[in-house]
């Protein structure tokens, strides 16, 4: 549960929805929120349509119009607030608008972006060092443009306050991984049979392919808890954490991971870090200081050292070759 709710108080979400913002995407993220308070039989979940303007009407690509209930002026609570677009995100330039997601980002409001929605997070400057995704169409420009960028090209991305998302029908499964996390997989489940969505995929997808031949296991347990762990490489969380939201005890855990895989489950988490620390060096132009963040090293001494024992050279060996071939 969020820090700024209780299990007797609805999660509060603000949509704000941009002119031009995709249907589907749109209805990827709210119907879940609307089956949830109808499965749960209250309102577990409080939305509100957020425009730019007072009691202005947003309206999609297809030609649909959605009537705000807010607005970024009221400047209401929010335990999340998505950020909804698409067209030509890079087009929107509301000095307004960045203002107060940067404004809700100082005050620890988590903040996601759907479709084009991580453009204008990124442009209103609340995206750095965080991991994040897009959809594919303004991949390209969006590194170009920002090249310091933790992008990924994932289904969405949860890392820490922050979440991103491709759009299409890929909020179904970023949802799906929210309500895992605020009322448990079981009752996320529901939700998502609800919608015959019975094949809930990975942020990373196709991941669980990938983790089903590169763990060589097709384990429910093993393959939600390396999803959990693909969803918080910047904040690891601990065995127990884990074990909670694998609905399983950290002793059955542990010993699935070594039953299945041959290692413990947090060497194993501590490899994930470690081989995103790799790519990101490989990938980026962030120091090592940022990359050791971004993987959840509270020191770089601490990075340093974890990655010299995985790879068999210091980090900084790797940044010197990639700078090398650069050149």
């Amino acid at each position: 549960m969020d820090k700024n709710s209780s299990p007797d108080q609805p999660y509060k979400i603000g949509i704000l929805l941009i002119n031009g913002f995709a249907l589907m995407s749109y209805s990827s993220v709210i119907e879940p929120l609307r089956a949830a308070n109808l499965l749960g039989k209250k309102h577990l979940y409080k939305v509100d349509h957020i425009a730019i303007e007072n009691r202005q009407e947003v309206i999609s690509s297809s030609g649909a119009v959605i009537h705000a209930t807010g607005a970024i002026s009221d400047n209401r609570d929010y335990d999340l607030i998505l950020v909804v677009a698409g067209g030509d995100p890079s087009s929107f330039d509301d000095e307004q608008t960045f203002q107060w997601l940067r404004n809700k980002a100082r005050h620890g409001v988590r903040l996601g972006g759907v479709s084009g929605g991580p453009v204008i997070l990124t442009n209103a400057g609340v995206m750095k060092g965080y991991r994040m995704t897009v959809h594919w169409e303004h991949a390209a420009a969006l590194s170009e443009s920002t090249p310091t960028l933790l992008l990924e090209r994932s289904l969405y991305i949860m890392d820490r306050d922050r979440i991103t998302c491709a759009g299409g029908v890929a909020p179904l499964d970023m949802m799906h991984a929210l309500q895992s996390e605020i009322h448990g997989p079981e009752f996320a489940r529901k939700v998502s049979d609800w919608f015959i969505h019975t094949d809930v995929r990975p942020s990373g997808d196709p991941q669980r392919s990938g983790m089903i031949e590169r763990f060589g296991t097709h384990h429910p347990a093993i393959i939600q808890t390396l999803e959990i762990m693909e969803n918080h490489i910047a904040d690891p969380l601990s065995l127990k954490q884990l074990a909670l939201l694998s609905s399983i005890s950290s002793r059955q855990l542990n010993r699935i991971f070594i039953d299945k895989i041959g290692q413990s489950t947090m060497s194993v988490y501590r490899n994930l870090r470690l081989e995103k620390a790799y790519n990101l060096i490989q990938q980026t132009v962030l120091s090592l200081t940022e990359i050791a963040l971004a993987t959840g090293f509270s020191s770089s001494a601490h990075f340093s050292k974890s990655f010299q024992e995985k790879y068999g050279s210091p980090p900084s060996f790797f940044r010197q070759n990639t700078q090398h071939k650069a050149q």
